[in-house]
């Protein structure tokens, strides 16, 4: 069995692998009401509110949503804010380059769209708008494990997509599933590995949202009072798709998000070990990233069982309340992995984020409720929309520092200015 490369890996699209291109821009139709609704988003920020007004507040809760008390969920935005830029001036930053080579392909910008489940549910077909989109802009789109849309699909429509996977508990499934996510054409799989329980969302019960989705007055009168997301979304999906499953936890069919086994294959992996991980790599001959990593030892242990590269993350804040800002710890695993790619998400907003997390030793980086609410309040020209603010960003900001390519950034461009010291 092999992990089948797709003919896309090689050469990036030239109309977004342009070195000098100010940023990266997909061209939809400009006079749609949907192009003159995103023509006042100026950020990626700008999302969150309308698509606030878009969703049922439980749907919305759900995507907004974090662990507890949100502790961590703020914390990684805070973390950005304990550092600042020290730049350079009178620098020649005319020819300047945002393109970052990663696993053996050269993408557009140094950023892509993290795992986002059930995207579907918020957004008319969510897992193929998201991954045209980053196609489109030639950036990763990471198909979570918990998506309503066949993986295969997914892979036809997005040749930049990956695959993350929540592991079965035994080896004849993980040998299955890897398998399955092999002959789609996928060339880098994730694993991510901090959901050994079901984490605690009191927040998302707050907002009426349950897992599995429970049909109720409150969802009933939500759902009608947002006809825009009910009839452009939900009725669409149901008349034309039937009602959703997770179709890619496992290599079959998952269940249907009105079932009660639904929590039950989502939460039971207490037993899942490195030995997993050690089975998956002997399966699986494409790329391999272990994502959900903050500890530098549990870094080291993921290189030697055969990671390709890792990805530190909190899970957006939405497991281990409490648990550390990724950006607090990245520089000490950067240390203790130098030999492979480590990457970074959880609270990536600004192209600012982006280049501050690459100067503590970050390959790249990936950002996930932003994107969310881009594909719900305007599928894929939303997507493309959100792509190309932050790519803005990123190429406006490499000049204001004074550098005109990211393997320039290092530690020399920060200054802490309060709180957590690097490791």
């Amino acid at each position: 069995m092999t992990a089948t490369s797709n003919t896309n890996d090689e050469t990036p699209p030239t109309s977004v692998a342009n070195a000098r291109s100010p940023a990266i821009r997909v061209r939809h139709p400009s006079k749609t009401p949907t192009m003159r609704r995103l023509e006042s988003l100026l950020s990626l920020d700008d999302f969150e509110a309308v698509a606030a007004k878009h969703l049922p507040r439980p749907i919305f809760g759900y995507v907004a949503g974090a662990a507890e008390t949100n502790w961590s969920h703020d914390d990684n935005r805070a973390a950005f804010g304990e550092f600042g830029f020290i730049p350079r001036v009178l620098v020649d930053v005319s020819k300047r380059s945002q393109q970052t080579s990663l696993f053996g392909r050269v993408y557009a910008a140094p950023f892509g769209i993290a795992p986002l489940g059930i995207s579907a549910l918020y957004a008319y077909r969510g897992d193929l708008v998201l991954a045209r989109a980053a196609a489109a802009a030639n950036i990763p789109m990471t198909l979570s494990g918990s998506s309503l849309i066949r993986l295969e699909e997914v892979a036809q429509a997005g040749q930049t997509a990956w695959f993350q996977a929540y592991l079965p508990d035994d080896a004849p499934r993980i040998t299955a599933l890897i398998e399955r996510v092999a002959r789609a054409g996928f060339a880098t799989l994730v694993i991510t590995v901090d959901v050994p329980v079901w984490a605690n969302r009191e927040n998302n019960v707050r907002a009426g949202f349950a897992t599995p989705l429970r049909p109720t007055l409150r969802l009933a009168w939500d759902g009608i009072t947002h006809p825009r997301w009910l009839l452009g979304t939900f009725l669409r999906t149901l008349l034309r798709h039937g009602m959703p499953h997770f179709e890619n936890n496992y290599a079959t069919r998952g269940a249907p998000i009105l079932s009660a086994s639904v929590a039950r294959e989502f939460s039971d992996r207490g037993t899942l070990n490195w030995e997993h991980v050690a089975l998956v790599r002997r399966l699986w001959t494409g790329q391999l990233v272990i994502k959900g990593i903050l500890h530098r030892d549990d870094a080291r242990i993921a290189r030697d069982a055969g990671a390709d590269g890792i990805i530190v993350s909190n899970h957006g804040g939405r497991q281990l309340d409490g648990a550390v800002s990724p950006l607090r710890v990245l520089p000490g695993i950067v240390a203790a992995c130098s030999d492979i790619p480590v990457m970074m998400d959880s609270g990536v907003r600004r192209g600012t984020d982006v280049l501050k997390a690459l100067a503590l030793g970050a390959k790249f980086v990936f950002a996930g409720r932003p994107f969310a609410y881009a594909a719900a309040i305007g599928g894929e020209p939303g997507v493309s929309h959100a792509i190309g603010l932050l790519s803005d960003e990123v190429f406006r900001d490499m000049a204001m520092l004074g550098i005109t390519d990211l393997d320039k950034l290092s530690l020399n461009q920060l200054v802490r200015l309060k709180g957590h010291s690097p490791e």
